[in-house]
């Protein structure tokens, strides 16, 4: 009988780690990778010959809100059919647990989760057992986010925590993390996070670090006061002990473009005392909550989604003002809640940071928006097709370790990542030619080009454009933590 369950045979292997491209054989039994070869000697009992295409690990999304998306629409397809195994969920301090808010409003940024029908997870033990029942596509590793722990135990979000909410949290936390989260983050952006000082986010942050977790944020501004905040985010990391991640690093407005040159410099300084990643998504707009603070009249603002408005979803905002006769300010709050597009950034800028080494790749994709920022369905071949074959701005090898072994090796992931024997069996098989986004701001669902297969612990998840029966995602708890 052949030693391997399934053998991909004839491709360019891309190990994750950089290395150059080299023709080679990957055996697969059970769940883990069983073998890599020279070409033609392994011998399987299912063999694919993908020859002309490249093979690598499973790309790795560093930065998500697919909390719910995992648990309601558990096909994953927006992310399966970009090649993506893994995800990160829980970020900019947003998370679906811990947390309940029966028959509630659910302040912003928590609602780009959804209603409170789905805030009904009071600990992460519940959340992963949740995840266990639904079966998804795709692997998950989570973060708790600070929100979700404030809104738990505050009568009010604009102050600091007191002592004994801190502690409350703390606990909180504690149980987060002992039942597999991955770590912390905040959203200090926001006004469920901005009444937070260094204190209280250092507090919680040094829980994290005592279970081994990491630390991600984002910031308290992207905009004028940018390298001030990232000085707060140092300064809480090394306070706190922890490894920390800077969420899709930008310089947003139009005042402020250029200035990564600077915010990197000071970014890539600071990692050779202390272990700083970020993240980046390839588009020059971002996603969130539509806020009228957040609205300046001088960028381009699409609405995404509007619950008072439904059928404004898709239209800029300043052609809603216009048919509502008002400011784009007062339009934005007669649309709340409601999120949107904000076309903050500097294609110069997006490219310096997306090819600075720390740089990891994340789609901040919002699931459960009525019509989506396009990287929810693009960014991982966006990256490989636009930005690494046709501007050539890094290696096609140096992208998928963006993608892939940093990735892993930022977010503690044991054994994913990286092709190598005895590893997780999360595989993508891809066409270097044809490989490409098709997700536009005015089609953002249409799914990728070029992504031929994709592997989940050892079996077959999307093939052909088609996704499979096969759900063999899982939780991925910290190592360490009780399971």
């Amino acid at each position: 009988m052949p030693s391997h369950h399934i053998v991909f045979t004839g491709g360019l292997l891309a190990d994750g780690r950089g290395s150059p491209l080299r023709p080679g054989d990957v055996g697969v039994t059970g769940d883990r990778i069983s073998a890599i070869s020279e070409p033609g000697v392994l011998k399987g009992q299912q063999v694919f010959d993908i020859s002309g295409k490249v093979i690598s690990p499973g790309f790795i999304d560093a930065h998500t809100h697919d909390d719910r998306a995992v648990l309601t629409s558990p096909d994953m397809l927006p992310k399966l059919s970009q090649g993506v195994t893994t995800v990160i969920s829980g970020n900019c301090g947003i998370s679906l647990a811990p947390l309940t808010l029966p028959n509630t409003d659910v302040p912003s940024p928590l609602n780009l989760l959804g209603g409170s029908e789905h805030f009904v997870y009071p600990t992460m033990a519940a959340y992963v057992a949740a995840v266990a029942r639904a079966r998804p596509s795709i692997n998950i590793a989570a973060l708790v986010g600070h929100s979700a722990l404030r809104v738990t135990v505050m009568d009010a979000l604009d102050r600091p925590a007191s002592g004994d909410e801190i502690t409350a949290m703390r606990v909180m936390l504690r149980e987060a993390m002992a039942s597999g989260a991955i770590g912390f983050s905040t959203g200090l952006y926001y006004p469920t996070n901005e009444g937070a000082d260094i204190d209280e986010v250092v507090a919680l942050a040094s829980e994290a670090a005592q279970a081994g977790g990491i630390y991600a944020t984002h910031m308290r501004d992207e905009h004028d006061h940018i390298e001030k905040s990232i000085q707060e985010t140092l300064t809480t990391a090394t306070r706190a002990d922890i490894p920390v991640v800077i969420s899709h690093h930008k310089c947003a407005g139009p005042q402020n473009w250029g200035r990564t040159a600077s915010t990197l410099a000071m970014i890539n300084a600071a990692s050779l005392r202390h272990e700083v990643a970020l993240d980046a998504y390839p588009y020059v707009a971002a996603s969130t909550v539509l806020l009228p603070q957040f609205v300046d009249e001088r960028i381009r603002i699409v609405v995404t989604w509007s619950q008072t408005h439904p059928e404004m979803a898709g239209q800029d905002l300043a052609d809603i003002a216009a048919a509502f006769g008002c400011t784009q300010s007062e339009a934005a709050g007669r649309l709340h809640p409601a999120g949107a597009c904000y076309f903050s950034m500097h294609e110069e800028d997006v490219r310096r940071v997306l090819a600075n080494p720390s740089t990891m790749i994340g789609s901040d994709g919002l699931p459960h928006d009525a019509h989506p920022h396009p990287r929810l369905w693009g960014t991982f071949p966006r990256v490989l097709g636009h930005y690494a074959r046709e501007v050539g701005l890094f290696s096609l090898e140096a992208a998928i370790h963006k993608m892939t072994g940093l990735t892993a090796r930022r977010f503690r992931l044991p054994q994913r990542g990286l092709i190598l024997n005895g590893y997780h069996a999360d595989l993508v098989v891809f066409d270097p030619t044809t490989v490409i986004d098709r997700a536009t701001f005015d089609q953002p669902d249409l799914p990728s080009a070029g992504i031929e297969l994709v592997m989940v612990n050892g079996r077959v998840s999307y093939r052909d454009g088609c996704s499979c029966e096969a759900r063999a995602g899982r939780f991925l708890a910290r190592r360490g933590a009780f399971q």
